[in-house]
């Protein structure tokens, strides 16, 4: 335990050099704990002793520790049918890197797995460590996921992906632990800890794209629901008539909300109401033009976030969550689309909740997998430091 406390202290100084009487008080341990943890530590390669102070002036020198950071790395990496995102980060939690990388339209599961397999390569490259210094690794990726087995079970987005043993091949391809969990699970962990809602006891942070999930924080911790399915924003359905009998699934996978308010819905009530769009895959310039007091284009952006909220407050009314954090690729339209939500909201919800737009883009995914594999390196590292 005193270990851990020491540990624990040095790596919230961050790469700064602390003293003994610093940790000491700190930890609230004595000098002589806090010496022989450190002894420990530096002993595993986890700490190193600098000294400080002229030796001009009486007394021995103050005896200063540092953690080093650099003994190890892990990485977060995030899935996604258009692109794989790595982060490299040391053992202090400093992000050295993220790499992008495309991932081609058709690509299925097999290729996937080479997709990802290329881009931890180059990123490790361009944090200028190897491998083989990796301690941890974790996968967010779409879809349920099977955390204890390390399976996907159900990707639509993705073909071919699930049922796929990525996390075993991964690994005895790493020699490290490799961890998989859902994307949007990954990224509320980011938000908590990295973004404005740092330490929020009760968060749901909704990812906004062509696919609509949600990841859940209760009471300060993860909530994925029995079967791993819970968030799963994108399925519920509020336009179909409650009396006639369901329709068959769509090919693609997509759930009746995310037709309804999705980026490819978005584009299409653009399209058809002759406002301002790009593409599926850039519906921007309709929130400019909203923005810009274009009519068409404000009916367009009142009509999404008037069924968006309508959704959003059915969780919320469950959940009742401190704060609502909305990410993903429409997240980008801003206070152009999130003020009429909040409008809307307040129609439907028995008590106003906090909503805004993530400030960590789309490195969420891939930062909230830099967070899981630093628990586990934490793990590694008091394990390692007690024998």
């Amino acid at each position: 335990m005193n270990v851990a406390a020491v540990l624990a202290a040095l790596r919230e100084a961050d790469s700064a050099a602390t003293s003994v009487s610093g940790l000491a008080a700190a930890t609230g341990l004595s000098r002589p704990a806090v010496t022989r943890a450190l002894a420990d530590l530096r002993d595993r390669g986890l700490v190193e002793f600098t000294s400080t102070g002229s030796s001009l002036q009486p007394g021995r020198p103050a005896q200063y520790a540092r953690f080093r950071a650099e003994t190890g790395y892990v990485a977060g990496i995030d899935i996604g049918p258009h692109k794989v995102l790595v982060a490299i980060a040391d053992l202090a939690g400093r992000v050295l890197t993220v790499h992008r990388a495309a991932v081609d339209a058709g690509t299925d599961g097999r290729q996937m797995f080479d997709t990802v397999r290329a881009a931890l390569t180059a990123a490790v490259v361009e944090a200028g460590v190897q491998l083989s210094h990796l301690w941890a690794v974790t996968v967010g990726t779409p879809g349920i996921v099977d955390r204890d087995r390390g399976e996907v079970l159900l990707a639509p987005s993705i073909p071919g992906w699930a049922g796929l043993p990525a996390v075993t091949r991964l690994g005895d391809w790493l020699h490290c632990p490799v961890f998989i969990d859902n994307d949007v699970n990954l990224a509320v962990l980011a938000e908590r800890r990295r973004g404005a809602d740092a330490e929020a006891e009760s968060l749901v942070f909704v990812q906004w794209g062509r696919r609509i999930g949600c990841g859940i924080i209760i009471n300060g911790k993860p909530y994925r629901g029995h079967s791993a399915a819970a968030g799963e924003l994108g399925f519920i359905d509020l336009a179909s008539d409650p009396d006639a009998p369901p329709g068959p699934r769509p090919s693609d996978g997509t759930g009746p909300f995310e037709r309804l308010v999705g980026a490819a819905a978005i584009h299409r009530l653009a399209l058809e109401a002759g406002a301002p769009t790009g593409d599926e895959d850039d519906i921007a310039p309709l929130f400019e033009a909203a923005v810009a007091g274009d009519r068409a284009a404000t009916d367009v952006v009142e009509r999404v976030a008037a069924r968006f909220a309508r959704g959003l407050a059915a969780m919320l009314l469950v959940l009742d969550p401190d704060r609502v954090v909305i990410g993903g690729g429409v997240s980008r339209a801003g206070d152009a689309l999130l003020e009429p939500v909040r409008r809307h909201l307040h129609l439907h919800a028995l008590v106003p909740v906090t909503v805004h737009a993530s400030t960590l883009g789309e490195q969420a995914v891939a930062l909230g997998a830099v967070r899981h594999s630093l628990d586990v390196a934490e793990e590694r590292m008091q394990g390692t430091a007690q024998g």
